[in-house]
């Protein structure tokens, strides 16, 4: 057995170090150990596109154009949506908010950003 955490990616516990990261041989993927014992405490956390921890209240811009499924209508990057609301789902749409003259639709966090 090793003596490094197992890979946070697959879970192989033949992970080896390489220079200042650690290594697995089974998927290929690298991390730094101090930053993923840093951050395995808030993994659950949704974070926007810019890795900013949201909350729900928070007021987020779009980062990218985003067309309105079932309508012609398209969402432009830099629309503000106020008082967001974080919810738990499987699909990745992790937003629930109210846009204006659009009304009640999900988001996933990937395409905004928290306004400061």
């Amino acid at each position: 057995m090793s003596e490094y955490p197992p890979c946070p990616k697959c879970d192989s516990e033949y992970a080896y170090e390489s220079g200042n990261f650690l290594a697995c041989p089974d998927c290929g993927h690298e991390w730094d150990p101090e930053a993923a014992d840093s951050s395995s405490e808030d993994s659950s956390a949704i974070k926007d596109a810019h890795g900013n921890v949201l909350q729900s209240g928070d007021t987020v811009k779009l980062t990218k154009d985003l067309k309105v499924k079932g309508t012609s209508t398209t969402l432009k990057i830099g629309t503000k949506v106020k008082n967001i609301r974080l919810v738990d789902s499987s699909d990745g749409h992790n937003i629930d908010c109210k846009v204006d003259g659009i009304g009640q639709m999900k988001l996933k966090s990937e395409f905004v950003k928290k306004d400061s």
